[in-house]
């Protein structure tokens, strides 16, 4: 089964995200990641799906999203050149003499420690899946809190 990135241009409107997602998981998938925002026009939401599936069927399923009134355009990125992204926000409890140690390793990954308690840090990270399960293995044996994150966010590539 190949891993599939797909983009949705759509219509900012209620409904849209429950369709999409019935029509999905209509056709066997589950959705791996999911992440929706608003695009710099209001009116327009960026979607990223990621699903696992067989080609054939994946290009069956893109097809018909296309013919989904709400939605504008649909791209699988899967052959395509792009720039992929997860956001994950990350607390942990901080041993006694244990915090510099945390802080290097937050640093090796370009992390970002965005709060700061006695016992605790919430930590940021963006990057590719691989990057973020890489820093969760270091920092599980300090003890994980709490863990929370955005599913992948896709664009293609600027022409070269």
């Amino acid at each position: 089964m190949m891993r599939h990135v797909i983009s949705l241009l759509v219509e900012n409107k209620v409904g849209v995200l429950a369709r999409i997602t019935s029509l999905i998981s209509g056709r066997g998938f589950n959705i791996d990641s999911l992440a929706v925002g608003e695009t710099e026009n209001p009116a327009l939401s960026q979607m990223t799906i990621v699903v696992k599936g067989d080609n054939a069927v994946v290009e069956q399923v893109r097809k018909q999203l296309g013919k989904l009134i709400d939605i504008i355009k649909v791209v699988d990125f899967t052959n395509e050149e792009f720039v992929e992204r997860d956001l994950m926000l990350l607390k942990i409890y901080v041993p006694p003499g244990k915090r510099s140690e945390i802080i290097e390793i937050v640093e090796i990954f370009r992390g970002k420690i965005v709060d700061v308690g006695q016992k605790d840090l919430v930590i940021e990270l963006a990057g590719m899946e691989e990057k973020l399960e890489a820093m969760i293995q270091l920092l599980r044996p300090y003890g994980i809190k709490e863990l929370v994150r955005t599913g992948s966010i896709a664009i293609g590539r600027g022409v070269k």
